[in-house]
């Protein structure tokens, strides 16, 4: 997905994670939008922490992302001027069916102290997004990260780099959305997915005009409204892969 110029009120520049895009969600979501407002919504996809960065700079009009202590953060430091809860899924820790550290059941922190004290390879994504923070905020709960010769960073987006981690028969923290899309094509499982530390919510933030004269206030703001209706919700609830869904909105009455 390329960046393009905001050249009138028809375009709407979003940067959003990796997992919205990888798991087709966008698709499903944003053709209505365009239709009804007779705009062009260019998608970059990133990881949450380069798309905070793309925001900061006035690069980017709105902001779909999964790191809500971050998103408050950006709030409060007047970056933007609304942050609306839109949806959540799970973090899974996937590893091999083999299960060779026993942390099936247990609760993530203790895992990752488990695959960590004997060896085991893990395939972290290593480049400040959503799923990155949340890895080495649990990690720190465990004493700080100390990484090992199985450790291995990608620097890639959640699709990529979970191929790399079932191609090297490792564990990885993924977002459950990009899990049950991929599933077919890894050899992972799931070994830890009930520890209620994994729950995974996004945000959606406009970006601060009064910080940059470029930023399409209004247009970003109709999209955050169009996010959190009642139909679009909806629609988040409606999204599945073979039968099970990928997503969950915010609103407690289209579950």
């Amino acid at each position: 997905m390329v960046q393009t110029e905001n050249t009138g009120d028809s375009v709407l520049r979003l940067a959003t994670t990796t997992s919205t895009a990888d798991t087709g969600l966008l698709d499903h979501l944003l053709p209505e939008f365009e239709a009804t407002h007779n705009a062009r919504v260019d998608v970059i996809a990133v990881g949450t922490g380069q798309a905070m960065k793309l925001g900061e700079r006035g690069e980017v009009d709105v902001l779909l992302v999964h790191a809500r202590a971050s998103e408050m953060e950006f709030l409060e430091a007047g970056h933007a001027i609304r942050r609306d809860e839109v949806m959540f899924n799970t973090f899974l820790l996937l590893g091999p069916n083999a299960d060779p550290a026993s942390i099936r059941g247990r609760d993530v922190v203790a895992a990752l102290k488990a695959i960590r004290r004997i060896g085991a390879k893990f395939v972290s994504r290593g480049d400040d997004s959503g799923t990155h923070k949340r890895e080495l905020s649990f990690w720190k709960s465990g004493g700080g990260l100390k990484t090992w010769d199985g450790y291995v960073e990608t620097g890639r987006g959640q699709g990529q780099s979970l191929m790399i981690a079932s191609e090297m028969d490792a564990h990885a923290l993924c977002d459950r959305g990009t899990y049950l899309k991929l599933r077919d094509k890894i050899s992972l499982v799931p070994l830890v997915e009930t520890d209620p530390q994994l729950h995974n919510p996004y945000g959606v933030l406009v970006i601060n005009p009064k910080k940059h004269h470029r930023i399409n206030k209004q247009l970003a703001t109709r999209l955050a409204e169009y996010l959190i209706s009642e139909p679009v919700q909806k629609r988040i609830a409606e999204f599945r892969v073979k039968g099970e869904p990928l997503f969950f909105p915010h609103r407690r009455d289209t579950h």
